[in-house]
This record gives structure tokens, C-alpha cells and sequence, in this order.
């Protein structure tokens, strides 16, 4: 009775927390993709459920690896409240596919390129252009890049990016917080 006793007052096993990974693509990873790595991590932040998912940006060149988003980046991100300092450009590692849910791209020249470096099919399915998830926004398919224009250019982007992150986080978010709530 007592080995009864003691395993009725322990505690239940800890599961482990498996994340939903989801990385933004575009170019350069110093305008779009930070972007939508700021804004889609705030939704997140906002729902509390930064534990059960993991947000990151690249880009599919290496030209900017190690700089800082642009400085129009930054300052868009601010106007709206968010904060984009931190960021830190990157390129896309195609051996990433496993451990990633889900890649989005911004526009199509990122989709084929993402495609074309997945190793298997299903790695090619997790590709998603991101105003795919926003019925208004999907028939532009690309979201403009902004860096040879001006900073209305720049909080237009934002502006699509964020509507676009909320219609992809309205979707994912059930299956995130049953995933959580096991």
C-alpha cells in the first residue's frame, strides 16, 4: 500500500515541449523577412505561447549575413511599436528543412528557389508564400521588396507583412495551443 501511496503523490511526468519552428524568407533577410520574424513573434508573444513556438528569419543570398536589418526596417518596425535592434541577417541553411514546420516565403523568387533546395518532397510542402494566408491579400503573391524605395514603401510592406502574420497566426494558433495544452 505505502509504493501505492508514494506513486499516487508524485508528480506527473513533465512532457516535453516540441515547438512549431517557422522561418520568413526573402532575399537579403535585412527588410521583409525581419519583418515578419518581429511581427509574427509578437502575435506569438501576445497569445503567450513563445514556449511552443519558435520564430526565425534568412535570406536565401548571403550578402548581408551578420548585418543589421536596414535602418528603414528598424524604423518602420518602430513607427508601429515593435522592435527589430536585434536582428541579425542570415542565409537560409538548407539542412534547417527537418527541423523546421514551416518555411515562408515572400515572394515567388524565394518559393522556387526554397523548393528547388528541399531534399524531398514533403521538406517542399512546408514552403508557403506568406499572403497565401490572407484571402484579401493573396492575389498579389509577392510582397514587394522595399529597398530601393522610401520609408512609405517600407511601412506599406510592414503593413501587408502584419495583416498577412495575422491571418497565418489565426490558423496556426489552435493547433499550437492543443499541441500545448497535452
Amino acid at each position: 500500500m505505502t509504493g501505492q501511496k508514494a506513486d499516487l503523490d508524485a508528480e506527473p511526468p513533465q512532457k516535453e515541449i516540441v515547438p512549431y519552428r517557422v522561418s520568413f524568407v526573402c532575399a537579403g533577410n535585412i527588410c521583409r523577412s525581419p519583418m515578419a520574424e518581429v511581427v509574427f513573434r509578437s502575435l506569438v508573444r501576445g497569445a503567450r505561447l513563445e514556449e511552443y513556438v519558435v520564430t526565425t528569419s534568412a535570406g536565401t543570398g548571403d550578402w548581408h549575413v551578420g548585418e543589421q536589418a536596414d535602418h528603414r526596417t528598424v524604423a518602420a518596425l518602430a513607427r508601429r511599436g515593435y522592435d527589430g535592434s536585434a536582428h541579425r541577417a542570415k542565409q537560409f541553411d538548407p539542412g534547417e528543412f527537418g527541423k523546421l514546420d514551416l518555411v515562408v516565403a515572400l515572394d515567388r523568387s524565394h518559393d522556387r528557389i526554397l523548393k528547388a533546395w528541399a531534399p524531398t518532397e514533403g521538406e517542399r510542402s512546408k514552403v508557403q508564400m506568406l499572403l497565401s494566408f490572407d484571402s484579401r491579400q493573396a492575389h498579389l503573391t509577392d510582397v514587394p521588396d522595399p529597398y530601393y524605395s522610401d520609408d512609405a514603401m517600407f511601412d506599406q510592406v510592414l503593413g501587408m507583412i502584419e495583416q498577412a502574420c495575422k491571418h497565418l497566426f489565426r490558423q496556426l494558433e489552435p493547433a499550437i495551443r492543443q499541441g500545448a495544452l497535452r
